[in-house]
């Protein structure tokens, strides 16, 4: 388990775009948004006025899948999460932030251009928390594992 553990993590390492799929009112979404990893959880920015940041104001579970574009089907790596999505504040968002800014240097508050000083003064930092993991790796055999 171990194995497939360290499989499912090194894919959300070596990953920075995960498509997220929100559902309200309005009908199901997807949205592809930039993360930065925290053991399975994601840490990852949008606008707050933005379809899939609304639907997870009104319900915040949520599906997330990342992986890397595949040559072919027999090589098909990723990982499928379920869990729920939460908006930080306070120690949690600085620690969130920090961990970004990590990943992402050029959204840095302090050195970051105008324009992306501006498009960070709208956003709110959320965590995907995660609850179920599978990994998809098709050279282990098609379908996916629990993790």
């Amino acid at each position: 388990m171990d194995e497939l553990r360290d499989a499912a993590l090194a894919v959300l390492a070596g990953c920075e775009v995960a498509t997220l799929a929100t559902a309200g009112p309005d009908g199901p979404w997807a949205s592809p948004v930039f993360y930065a990893p925290d053991g399975f959880d994601l840490i990852f920015v949008s606008s707050p006025r933005s379809r899939h940041a609304r639907q997870l104001a009104a319900d915040p579970r949520c599906a997330a899948a990342i992986h890397p574009e595949p040559e072919d089907w027999r090589t098909i790596t990723g990982v499928q999460l379920g869990g729920r999505v939460e908006t930080l504040h306070g120690a949690g968002r600085a620690s969130a932030m920090a961990r970004y800014v990590r990943r992402f240097p050029f959204v840095d508050p302090e050195h970051a251009p105008e324009m992306v000083r501006r498009a960070l003064a709208g956003i709110a930092w959320y965590r995907f928390v995660a609850e179920e993991v599978y990994l998809v790796d098709n050279t282990r055999g098609f379908g996916r594992i629990e993790v």
